[in-house]
């Protein structure tokens, strides 16, 4: 008479089939999820502290993105709006609205706006903002129609895979400087946009970077 019943074969299998599995699913459900919108927080709704309606003042108003990111050029964080950028209109213009309560108050107060980050990498990567938009990477490939958006949010997934495709490419994604934070611009449609690319790359100097060292410092 056997020690164990028929059954228990079935069971054995069926537990080392279920023990090699398991690692497999887990990493495949992580992968699923950090490429997820889940993963990648895109499309997510940060409240700030103070409104700002991204619709009127650059959409409507036609302010340039630089006014208030004033740093975006010359350096690897593009800058946040200061009391002082703001009052500099509005010690004019609406500077008796409630909705400006909190910026008069932190103005008079000499304390900087706690703003809260929408696009956040890692601390092991390494971005800088003034070589995308001098190399004629413009604002809305990166950030979206801006000028569409009451509350910013991520539309881009900001993900590993996304940065190395345009590094890989990035002829594709390149403008005129001179054009960097316009929302609507497109080249001519008699221009081949290749051939344009590869012409801008050319004049700004722009070459591949998919080395690790390029993003990981």
């Amino acid at each position: 008479m056997p020690l164990f019943p028929r059954w228990t074969n079935t069971v054995s299998r069926l537990s080392g089939v279920m023990l090699l599995a398991l690692p497999a699913v887990a990493i495949a459900g992580l992968m699923i999820v950090v490429r997820s919108t889940w993963g990648t927080k895109q499309d997510r709704v940060v409240v700030q502290p103070i409104e700002f309606d991204h619709r009127h003042h650059v959409g409507d108003e036609g302010i340039d993105c630089r006014y208030c990111h004033y740093t975006v050029e010359k350096s690897p964080y593009p800058g946040l709006p200061s009391t002082t950028i703001c009052m500099s209109c509005h010690a004019q213009v609406w500077n008796k609205s409630p909705l400006l309560g909190l910026v008069r108050e932190y103005h008079f107060k000499e304390r900087p706006i706690p703003w809260n980050s929408v696009h956040n990498l890692p601390d092991f990567v390494y971005f800088n903002h003034s070589i995308h938009v001098n190399k004629g990477v413009g604002c809305v490939t990166c950030h979206g129609r801006v000028d569409q958006m009451a509350l910013i949010n991520q539309k881009s997934p900001l993900s590993m895979g996304w940065c190395v495709e345009c590094h890989r490419n990035p002829e594709p994604h390149l403008r005129p400087v001179e054009f960097i934070t316009s929302m609507t611009w497109q080249p001519d449609p008699a221009v081949d946009r290749q051939k344009l690319g590869a012409q801008l790359a050319q004049q700004y100097n722009v070459h591949t970077r998919i080395s690790c060292d390029a993003c990981h410092r």
